[in-house]
């Protein structure tokens, strides 16, 4: 397999090295010191998402226009750039020691690496995407068994020729370079395998989906030798920790209000939370501080109730992590 710099440009690749370019930060360690994670983020339509992600997960990624190589504010990692297409093959082959990428493309890669955690967001939203299969909406085909002999374009065409191989289908799988969606309208493909969030972009083209081929979602793999590495191993679980964190805080807040203890029940009573609400009596009162950690899209509608409950100085407070 190439390595990573044979998907640069020249100007970035430094030539035919085995491995990233080094960057400052990859200069020789002095003995017994633990070399850096070498971590792969996505590039592309996952790329800011995953920035954002790492920033409130606590690590500051810095972009430069310049290189592959981003600054991230942790002298035990050091980051490079490369598509989510071909980061589980980097990491298998050990150019990276762990990347995030896509179920997707690990599956269509058959990639051997760790799967360390599942992080269920896609490029514009913190849920999974879905390859379907589409035909064109007033077209003749119904079903995937329809399409038995027909051409099939996607960017995905190991994982498709695999799916229709396992129900007895045999299709034409052709790969596309990107438009997919519009290879049917304009006949240059009986049916499309393409992926999407909502379906919208599918029905634009006209098109209509008659089967799912996969639900895919971004994930924390590594190299199965760097994982057996303890130091490597620690980072790396450090790594899924915090974005995990991260993640289940999406769409959460922290409440924190006083209540007296005549109220506290009826309070109680219309707080959702993730765990029992935490409530400590207020020093040398009748009055309770109750906190708990509730859906952002409740709040409108749960501080009334709250309010005609008993509840007084109600504080709302965003989250970054929920570990």
């Amino acid at each position: 397999m190439k390595s990573l710099n044979d998907s640069l440009p020249p100007t970035m690749s430094g030539g035919r090295a085995a491995g990233p370019q080094a960057s400052p930060k990859d200069a020789p360690k002095a003995s017994g010191q633990a070399a850096p994670l070498r971590l792969g983020l996505p590039k592309g339509s996952l790329e800011q998402y995953t920035l954002a992600l790492f920033a409130r997960s606590g690590w500051r990624v810095t972009l430069s226009s310049r290189n592959y190589f981003p600054d991230i504010d942790d002298p035990e990692i050091v980051c490079t750039l490369c598509r989510a297409q071909e980061m589980s093959r980097y990491v298998a082959d050990g150019v990276l020691d762990c990347g995030l990428s896509g179920k997707d493309w690990r599956l269509e890669n058959q990639s051997d690496v760790e799967v360390v955690a599942d992080l269920i967001y896609s490029k514009a939203t913190p849920s999974s995407a879905r390859w379907v299969l589409a035909v064109a909406g007033g077209g003749p085909y119904g079903q995937a068994a329809d399409l038995a002999g027909k051409k099939i374009s996607t960017e995905l065409p190991g994982v498709t020729r695999r799916w229709f191989a396992e129900r007895g289908l045999k299709v034409d799988v052709e790969f596309s370079w990107g438009a997919t969606e519009a290879k049917v309208v304009s006949g240059l493909a009986d049916a499309v395998v393409e992926v999407t969030e909502t379906g919208s972009t599918i029905k634009a083209h006209g098109l209509k989906i008659i089967d799912e081929i996969l639900t895919t979602h971004t994930e924390l793999i590594a190299n199965r030798r760097a994982f057996e590495e303890p130091a490597k191993k620690a980072k790396i679980g450090q790594l899924a920790l915090l974005l995990q964190g991260a993640l289940r805080a999406e769409g959460m807040v922290g409440l924190k209000m006083n209540v007296r203890e005549r109220d506290i029940a009826a309070v109680v009573a219309n707080l959702p939370s993730l765990n029992a609400p935490t409530v400590a009596h207020l020093y040398q009162t009748d009055w309770l501080s109750v906190e708990t950690v509730v859906a952002s899209k409740s709040v409108r509608d749960l501080i009334p109730a709250l309010l005609d409950s008993g509840a007084e100085g109600i504080i709302e407070y965003p989250l970054n992590k929920i570990v």
